[in-house]
């Protein structure tokens, strides 16, 4: 693409044939939750390849198919056997969420990149976590706003602490990735440091377990409050914390979630 020219990538979409590969979203893992051209493809593979978790809710499309299970880790090895496989059979690599937001999709683009291999590739999208947590906590992602994912493994604490400073100024709503595991459980308490220093107290905050998934859980507090609830937070947890305009919407003095305004309401609403 160098050289100033523009490149229309295809739109169109074939059937999944011999030599195809296709990295696929799960979005949260319920069926009712996963697009309808997922289940084409993996329907339609010869291989499907993920973490056993990711596998679960799509059991009843692997009979008859060539199934390759792993573990948390292994992600580059699985991106090198699906492209392997995919020289001649039709092939799909699953993900959780959705593949190009924390998951598969870069992982294999790179391999493939370096490969210098020539393969038919579809990326197909799932529900993210943020859409999903967002889904369970009203509206608190209705404009802009930015995903940190608080895991340091790849990515230095010394560059998510800069990502955080740099949100968190602004003012804008960020939903917090990974925010704690038994490895690095100070990190969210970091997060929370520098949401602090740009806004205040009564600044809404959703905590979303499991988000569309079974044991769902979704706690809404504030930034001042955060102390009080961050005992439920683990690695199935997504945090949102709002941003200057977000407001925790109450019906009948009952909390129900939480609504960050578009401006809609300057002119049509009130």
């Amino acid at each position: 693409m160098g050289g100033g020219q523009a490149v229309t990538l295809p739109g169109e979409k074939r059937p999944l044939e011999k030599g195809n590969l296709a990295i696929v979203g799960l979005g949260p893992g319920h069926l009712e939750y996963i697009a309808p051209r997922a289940l084409a493809v993996i329907g339609l593979a010869d291989y499907v390849i993920g973490h056993a978790t990711y596998l679960r809710p799509v059991e009843h499309l692997l009979e008859g198919k060539e199934v390759i299970r792993s573990s948390m880790g292994k992600e580059v090895d699985r991106a090198k056997k699906a492209l392997e496989l995919a020289r001649s059979h039709a092939v799909v690599i699953v993900s959780g969420g959705d593949a190009g937001v924390y998951g598969m999709a870069s992982i294999v683009l790179e391999v493939l990149e370096r490969s210098g291999e020539n393969i038919d590739l579809e990326i197909v999208p799932g529900i993210t976590a943020a859409n999903a947590a967002a889904s369970r906590a009203g509206s608190p992602l209705s404009g802009d706003y930015a995903t940190i994912s608080l895991s340091n493994l790849l990515t230095p604490m010394v560059v998510i602490g800069k990502r955080l400073e740099a949100v968190f100024s602004v003012g804008i709503p960020v939903v917090l990735y990974n925010p704690k595991s038994r490895g690095r459980p100070h990190n969210l308490g970091i997060a929370i440091e520098h949401a602090r220093q740009h806004l205040p107290a009564k600044t809404p905050v959703a905590l979303v377990k499991n988000a569309l998934r079974d044991g769902e859980e979704t706690i809404i507090t504030t930034l001042g409050e955060m102390e009080t609830v961050l005992d439920r937070v683990d690695m199935h947890t997504t945090v949102i914390i709002g941003g200057t305009e977000s407001r925790i919407w109450r019906m009948n003095n009952n909390v129900r979630g939480i609504i960050t305004p578009r401006g809609y309401h300057n002119k049509y609403v009130y």
